[in-house]
């Protein structure tokens, strides 16, 4: 074995001088102020407990609180609604539609199924095929949507979504799901907003629903040019919608329970009649 070769002295200080920072980050870090340390820990404990709250305590409260109305599905549904239904997607996993259609003979049944179809420019939802026919062979009036994506040209959304939803006589409008703005401006947000939904109003002959929750509402799509839309709310946990314009659904909890589904699901009501809910279907 061939001996190490001593070091020369002049490599030991440069060694030695790049090791001394090192030694001073650790001092320096060993004296951090006990404020500043405190104020840290603060922190970190806050934002953990902000977390643990809205995606644990909150959802489950309200499930277990006590309910002065009408109870189903695992949740105090919103009083004085007649029509309600779910949304689903592959999150779901396999549906048991001959149980799903159970909730007919209920005092609050299903009526209504939304689904989603696509995602962006180019993902498709492997569920949906299946689940769009087996909704109308067992009753349900049908719809679907298509999740938005920001950083995408909203035209290659648009044709994806149009390749890939046959919508026919009976079914609901097709739907535009916004939930995020990206890294676009507002203007930029709206203006590709605007443009899915006018191909897709072309194509259909019938104007989609938009759906987004009421604070994204009120932050993103506030232009006048989408007033004219029907409004699927998003607004969880609460005894009645905050949104203040007019809306069509709203989706009110995402930890509802139904038969023929093993996951939680999603529930919506309708604002109107059965017969009005009919009369906003494809003719």
């Amino acid at each position: 074995m061939t001996p190490r070769k001593p070091v020369p002295s002049h490599k030991k200080k440069r060694i030695a001088s790049s090791r001394s920072p090192r030694k001073k980050k650790k001092k320096s870090l060993r004296n951090m102020p006990n404020w500043l340390r405190n104020t840290l820990a603060l922190l970190v404990v806050g934002a953990f407990s902000v977390t643990f709250y809205y995606f644990v305590i909150r959802p489950y409260s309200y499930r277990w609180k006590e309910c002065y109305g009408q109870k189903a599905y695992g949740i105090c549904l919103p009083c004085c609604y007649e029509v309600h239904g779910i949304d689903i997607s592959h999150y779901q996993g396999v549906i048991d539609w001959g149980k799903l259609t159970q909730s007919h003979e209920t005092d609050f049944p299903l009526h209504f199924v939304f689904m989603k179809a696509t995602e962006g420019g180019d993902h498709g939802d492997e569920t949906f095929e299946k689940n769009f026919e087996e909704a109308r062979k067992h009753g349900f009036i049908r719809g679907a949507y298509h999740f938005f994506s920001p950083k995408t040209d909203p035209l290659k959304q648009a044709e994806f979504f149009i390749r890939t939803v046959k919508l026919s006589q009976g079914d609901l409008p097709p739907v535009l799901d916004v939930e995020v703005r990206g890294k676009k401006t507002k203007a930029e947000l709206q203006q590709n907003i605007k443009r899915w939904l006018d191909r897709v109003e072309d194509h259909y002959g019938v104007k989609p629903i938009l759906y987004t929750s009421y604070k994204f509402k009120t932050s993103y799509l506030d232009d006048p040019i989408f007033n004219d839309y029907p409004y699927w709310i998003a607004h969880y946990y609460v005894d009645s919608v905050r949104y203040e314009g007019k809306w069509h659904f709203w989706q009110h909890t995402d930890i509802g329970t139904v038969p023929g589904i093993e996951h939680d699901v999603d529930l919506n009501v309708f604002n109107g009649t059965l017969e009005e809910l009919q009369q906003l279907t494809i003719k």
